[in-house]
């Protein structure tokens, strides 16, 4: 199959699933010329139970907490939209993520649409092998550490523009603009700043650093997206006795700290090797992330009973 060729999925939209090639909208739809598309993207995991979507009812809200930000009249509720995503997830043996979106996919003229009208899609798919892969022919995987790139020019989403919670396709072009340039010289990775010059997120996940003493920082909800990775492992961290401080962090604690890592639906727990190409720790992953990591990767597998409730097991009823 040639890298090009549509994979073969189905996607949900407004209540039917349809080609993965036909799930298309007007090149002049208000949601592509304007930034307008909501969303959210979620992971679903093997168990010994069959497939499981992670924290589903967590993203769902997090989902309709962006529309109501953005101010999308999107008609469906939190039971509609995840019982789309089981049915979409079981129509796509294999996936490993869901994206669901909810757009205006009427042709516009004006920043506010006179046909208000707010399509919901959901698509379940395998972003390596679907997308990675058939663009680049190269077998997707991550490196094991980053090197990172502190942002210096552009800031972290501004609430007084949009707020940093909000998932919508406009707040996440001024992170692209500012990841592209520094992976052209070669960075895996960027941190982004607050407009007071603290420690923020990355364009897509959030950010963690380990004391000495083993205590885990990260910064407080207010200036970053609430990710369901961080929130996940907050608690997972909590579970297991350690201490865990939600505090506004400069950046010169990032050298001072015995170890620092981001977390996200795709990466889970991604250690930090480097900022600058200055060494974080041993420049390696150390043994507090390492051990996050194992503890998160159990708990996505379902072999954590104490966590089973965040998985929504799509071949069950």
């Amino acid at each position: 199959m040639a890298a090009t060729d549509a994979p073969d999925r189905r996607i949900w939209i407004d209540g039917s699933l349809v080609p993965w090639r036909d799930a298309t909208v007007h090149l002049l739809s208000h949601s592509l010329q304007r930034g307008s598309l909501v969303f959210d993207y979620m992971s679903v995991h093997a168990t010994d139970r069959g497939a499981a979507v992670f924290r589903l009812g967590d993203h769902v809200r997090r989902f309709l907490a962006s529309c109501e930000l953005v101010g999308l009249p999107l008609a469906q509720g939190e039971q509609e939209i995840s019982h789309a995503i089981v049915e979409t997830v079981r129509a796509n043996p294999g996936s490993t993520a869901v994206k669901v979106c909810a757009y205006l996919p009427s042709v516009e003229v004006d920043v506010v649409p006179l046909d208000d009208r707010v399509s919901l899609a959901v698509a379940s798919y395998d972003p390596g092998l679907d997308v990675v892969a058939r663009k680049s022919g190269a077998k997707p995987g991550y490196s094991p550490t980053l090197r990172i790139w502190l942002e210096k020019q552009r800031r972290n989403r501004r609430p007084d523009i949009l707020s940093p919670h909000a998932k919508v396709a406009a707040n996440y072009t001024g992170p692209m603009v500012a990841k592209w340039a520094a992976k052209k010289r070669g960075y895996d990775e960027i941190l982004l700043l607050d407009e007071e010059g603290y420690l923020a997120e990355g364009p897509t996940t959030n950010f963690f650093l380990v004391d000495r003493d083993g205590t885990l920082r990260t910064p407080p909800e207010e200036t970053v997206l609430l990710g369901v990775t961080r929130r996940s492992v907050l608690e997972i961290a909590e579970r297991d006795g350690r201490k865990v401080i939600e505090e506004r962090v400069r950046p010169e604690a990032l050298f001072e700290a015995a170890e620092a890592f981001l977390t996200g639906t795709s990466a889970g727990v991604w250690a930090i090797a480097t900022v600058d190409d200055r060494s974080i720790g041993a420049g390696a992953p150390g043994p507090v992330t390492a051990e996050l990591a194992k503890r998160f990767r159990e708990v996505v597998a379902g072999r954590d009973p104490g966590f089973l409730h965040w998985l929504t097991f799509v071949d069950e009823g």
